[in-house]
């Protein structure tokens, strides 16, 4: 595959300042890169200018793919032979417990898949993932300014926008009916007018970098130290997304295509213990280490220190996502959390909604009503989102028992109103954003509820000393997820299960939770 390093696209020149496009899209990667290609394919008559800043993409974090993400880079990209070819086949997900002061392996407690998963997904070098679509995209005919900034925008609703940009040390200036922003965490548009709000309710923090030499569970001398690995699953280890956890800290281990794995930890400040370290590769190094597993995979890996990176107040949200003009995608619109790795989703909803909504317009029809429903459905999407899945699941997501029950729910609920959608609807599944449209708001209100409620036993648990109880030993594998008959039934098998629990356990905390109930 050949790196995208050039000026323009379909030619030598810079486009003449007071060149007027139809859309201009600010950044190449993922989201950019995806918004311009399908833009091309759709509708091919559209003029669609790509801003990069790169030279050339560096790595980053957003390797793994989940359903969501993996049905847009296969069945609306159409990238299944390069993914097949140049990444890796994902295994799904595993998560790997243990009790404090334990210091071997052999004890962690593990809940994963017990055979290779059904659904695709994929480990993605994004760099080189990114740097694919980018050039699809100038194929298709977008044109392309790289290295190129955009120094201001000027928005005109209802007509055209200015985008004031330096290329080659010449200033230009271009003209666009439609501006999309995926310049990612810069977030041009909603710096520049205020939008951002730090999500203060979920004060993650996180520290990541690329190893070499990270041993993997399916290496035989892994395995001889790990006997029983091979007696409780017999699907591939290595190729899965695995996750340490701890209290109130998470870690992933992704392997990529080569010799290197992707390792971070992501913690929350009010529950997890100060990192012990006066540097971010230390903090990374000690909190891994302090997990038997993770101490066992890392004794001869080594991590790029030019590739190491920091960074806390992890959430925010844009007040503004869509408006007649411009639209905000990916990470320019907000961010919530890396765990069940939801940010490609976030970035399959975005590109498709605003390809759609351009085209509606393209095609001569009134947008005003579908600009609004967007934006709201965005907004309410990622609050949901928040709501449902993440606040104050670092308080139980150590924890054997309750993470098991809480992924099990969380999966299941997951396929029946999210990922469902585009594998029964195709495209127009993607036209809406997990958990705004009718088929998902069940799903979502059953997740908020279980999610307070396993919160809450957590605390509990702390209070009476059993908190991570049967992180020591246990596992559970469980047969992959399906799109059919069967997965109402298990979602019905769990939802006992969490009715058991609150017999057994709960009651002691039902009274706490009566104010925060869903509504």
């Amino acid at each position: 595959m050949v790196e995208t390093n050039i000026s323009v696209t379909q030619g030598t020149a810079i486009p003449p300042s007071g060149t007027t496009f139809d859309v201009i899209v600010m950044g190449g990667a993922l989201a950019g890169a995806s918004t311009a290609l399908l833009l091309r394919r759709r509708y091919p008559r559209l003029r669609v200018l790509v801003v990069e800043r790169s030279e050339q993409f560096t790595r980053r974090v957003g390797e793994s793919t989940v359903e969501i993400s993996a049905y847009f880079l296969t069945r609306v990209l159409g990238l299944t032979q390069y993914l097949n070819q140049h990444h890796l086949n994902k295994q799904g997900l595993r998560f790997w417990f243990h009790r404090k002061g334990e210091t071997c392996a052999r004890s962690c407690s593990e809940i994963g898949p017990g055979y290779n998963v059904r659904i695709p997904g994929y480990q993605v070098d994004r760099a080189t993932l990114d740097s694919h679509i980018l050039q699809l995209a100038t194929e298709a005919g977008a044109h392309l300014l790289r290295p190129a900034e955009v120094k201001s925008v000027e928005l005109e609703p209802g007509g055209h926008s200015r985008v004031h940009i330096t290329c080659a040390g010449m200033q230009t200036e271009y003209s666009a009916r439609w501006v999309v922003d995926a310049t990612g965490t810069a977030r041009f548009l909603g710096r520049k007018h205020g939008w951002i709000e730090v999500n203060r309710e979920h004060p993650i923090a996180s520290i990541w970098s690329r190893w070499r030499g990270v041993k993997t569970l399916d290496d035989l001398d892994v395995r001889e130290q790990l006997p029983g690995l091979k007696m409780r699953g017999h699907g591939t280890r290595f190729t899965a997304t695995n996750h340490l956890v701890g209290e109130g800290w998470w870690a992933w281990i992704i392997p990529l295509k080569g010799e290197e794995t992707s390792i971070g930890i992501v913690y929350d400040e009010r529950i997890c213990a100060p990192l012990d370290g006066d540097k971010p590769v230390d903090k990374l190094r000690n909190l891994l280490c302090s997990h038997p597993l993770g101490k066992l995979l890392l004794s001869e890996a080594t991590p790029d220190l030019e590739d190491m990176h920091y960074r806390k107040n992890l959430p925010y949200v844009s007040r503004r996502f869509v408006g007649d003009g411009f639209t905000l995608i990916g990470d320019a619109a907000g961010f919530i959390d890396p765990f069940y790795s939801p940010g490609m989703d976030w970035v399959s909803f975005g590109v498709c909604s605003t390809v759609h909504l351009i085209g509606r317009e393209r095609n001569g029809r009134k947008i005003d009503a579908l600009v609004s429903r967007l934006d709201e459905d965005f907004k309410l999407s990622y609050e949901r989102w928040f709501q449902a899945i993440y606040r104050n699941k670092y308080e139980y997501m150590g924890d054997f028992d309750l993470m098991k029950l809480a992924f099990r729910l969380d999966l299941g609920l997951y396929y029946f109103g999210v990922v469902s959608q585009p594998y029964e609807r195709g495209w127009s599944g993607l036209l809406r954003p997990a958990f705004s449209g009718p088929r998902s708001l069940l799903p979502y209100r059953l997740i908020r509820l279980y999610n307070i409620r396993l919160a809450t036993i957590a605390r509990k648990r702390r209070e009476r000393g059993i908190w991570g109880y049967n992180n020591h030993g246990k596992s559970y594998m469980f047969n992959s997820y399906t799109l059919d008959w069967k997965l109402p039934l298990r979602i019905t098998i769990a939802l006992f299960g969490w009715l058991a629990l609150e017999l057994k356990e709960g009651w002691r905390s039902w009274a706490s939770n009566l104010k925060t109930s869903p509504q």
